[in-house]
C-alpha cells in the first residue's frame, strides 16, 4: 500500500539516511556489537550529515525544521537495517524535546550545537534498580544548598550510559509533594560523585551500550535545572508519547523488514525439491503476517500525521507502542520458524532480529502499562 505521508524532501531525506547507513554503520556494527557500544566517530559523523537535531533552530546548529517526519524515517532506516546500536533516535526523539521546550537561553547555547555535531551524546535517566515504569516510585533524590542542588541515588537501563556527555535525571528535590515534587536536573560528565557502572549485558542489542548511574553527593548547579522545579513528572507525561511514537515507527519497520527478509529466504530455500515458498502453509503465514505488516504501518503513519499536527492523543501513542512492539514479536517469531534451522543462527540477519526485537515491548513503558493508560481513558 503506498504510503502519502511523505514529500520529496522527505525521501531525499531518505535516501541521505539509506548512503550514511551503508558507509559509516553497518561496516563497522558487528564490532561495536563485540564492543558494546558505538564509536563516537559515528556520531560526530552523522552530526555532520543533518542526522542529530533535526528539528533544533539553526541557530544552535540544527536543522531549523520541528518535522517528526524527519525523525521518523531515521528511525524507519536504522530499524531496516538492523543497526540496534545506534541511539540517534534517543537522542532526536527523546532527549531534543525536553532541551529545546524547556531549555533557557543560556542552556540552548551551551549545549545544543555540541548536541546537533554529535559531541555531545546525551540520556535520561528515569528508570531506577527498584522502579520501572512506576515512575512515581523514584527515590533519587536532590536537596538544596545554596543555588545548588546536592543529588543522591541511582538510575539503571539506562541507554547511551556509558557514552553520555550530558544526562538528564529525573529525581525528587520536594519530598513532602507527590506529583509536584519531582524536577530535571542536568548532570555533565566530569561532575565529582557521578559516577557509570557496569555495562549492562543484554540478551539483543548488543552494540547499544546501556549502563547503571550513580550519583553521589553530585553538586548541581541551578543552572542546570531543566524548566520549572517540581514541574518533572508533567514535563515526562508530555514528552512520553513522542517517546512512544517512535518505538512504534521502529517496531512497524522492524516488523516490515523481517517479513521482506523471509519472502526473500522462502523463495530461495528449497524443500522436498521446491522452493519453500510454494507450499501452502508458507503462503498462509506470509499473507496474514504482510496484512498484519499493513495495517500496522496504516495505523501508525496516521499517528505520525497527528503528531505533526499537534493532535495526537496519549491513549492513541499507547495503542501505537502496544500494538506494534506486540506485532513485532510475532512476526520476527514466525519469520524464523520460517527460516527453519538458519533462523537460530546469528549469521541470519533474522535471529539478530530475534534478539533485538523484545525489548520494544517493555522500554518507553510496558505494554501493560500502555494498555492501562488506554483503558483508562476508555472509563474516564
Amino acid at each position: 500500500m503506498q504510503r502519502d505521508i511523505f514529500t520529496d524532501e522527505h525521501d531525499a531525506f531518505r535516501d541521505l539516511c539509506r548512503t550514511f547507513m551503508a558507509k559509516e554503520v553497518m561496516p563497522f556494527h558487528e564490532q561495536w556489537e563485540s564492543d558494546g557500544q558505538v564509536s563516537r566517530e559515528v556520531w560526530k559523523a552523522a552530526g555532520a550529515a543533518g542526522l542529530l537535531g533535526m528539528a533544533v533552530p539553526e541557530e544552535y546548529g540544527g536543522g531549523g525544521v520541528d518535522d517528526f517526519r524527519y525523525n521518523a524515517i531515521l528511525t524507519e532506516e536504522i530499524s531496516s537495517a538492523g543497526a540496534s546500536g545506534i541511539g540517534f533516535p534517543l537522542q532526536n526523539d527523546v532527549v531534543a524535546p525536553y532541551l529545546l521546550r524547556l531549555g533557557t537561553d543560556e542552556q540552548k547555547k551551551r549545549w545544543l550545537p555540541g548536541f546537533c555535531s554529535g559531541e555531545i551524546i546525551t540520556a535520561i535517566a528515569m528508570t531506577e534498580p527498584g522502579t520501572g515504569s512506576d515512575l512515581q516510585g523514584i527515590a533519587t533524590n536532590a536537596r538544596r544548598d545554596g543555588d545548588d542542588w546536592i543529588l543522591n541515588g541511582s538510575k539503571t537501563f539506562i541507554t547511551n550510559g556509558i557514552m553520555a556527555d550530558l544526562v538528564i535525571v529525573v529525581a525528587k528535590t520536594d519530598p513532602e509533594a507527590k506529583h509536584q515534587g519531582f524536577s530535571l536536573l542536568v548532570v555533565e560528565s566530569g561532575m565529582e560523585g557521578f559516577e557509570r557502572g557496569r555495562r549492562l549485558k543484554k540478551v539483543g542489542m548488543k552494540a547499544q551500550d546501556t549502563a547503571e548511574l550513580s550519583f553521589t553527593d553530585v553538586r548541581v548547579p541551578a543552572a542546570n535545572v531543566l524548566g520549572e522545579l517540581g514541574q518533572g513528572f508533567i514535563y515526562l507525561m508530555q514528552n512520553l508519547a513522542q517517546e512512544r511514537l517512535s518505538i512504534a515507527v521502529g517496531s512497524a519497520a522492524g516488523a516490515a523488514t523481517a517479513l521482506h527478509q523471509t519472502l526473500e529466504y522462502t523463495k530461495d530455500r528449497k524443500a522436498f525439491g521446491r522452493p519453500v515458498s510454494n507450499f501452502q502453509n508458507t503462503r498462509f503465514e506470509l499473507a496474514e503476517m504482510d496484512t498484519e505488516v499493513t495495517i500496522a504501518q496504516v495505523f501508525v503513519d496516521r499517528c505520525i500525521r497527528e503528531h505533526v499536527e499537534g493532535e495526537l492523543s496519549v491513549p492513541d501513542a499507547a495503542k501505537a507502542k502496544w500494538w506494534t512492539s506486540d506485532l513485532l514479536k510475532r512476526v520476527v517469531d514466525r519469520c524464523v520458524q520460517l527460516h527453519g534451522g538458519y533462523g537460530y543462527m546469528l549469521e541470519y540477519p533474522i535471529a539478530k532480529a530475534f534478539v533485538d526485537s523484545r525489548v520494544q515491548a517493555i522500554y518507553g513503558g510496558t505494554n501493560e502499562i500502555m494498555k492501562e493508560i488506554i483503558g483508562r481513558s476508555l472509563i474516564g
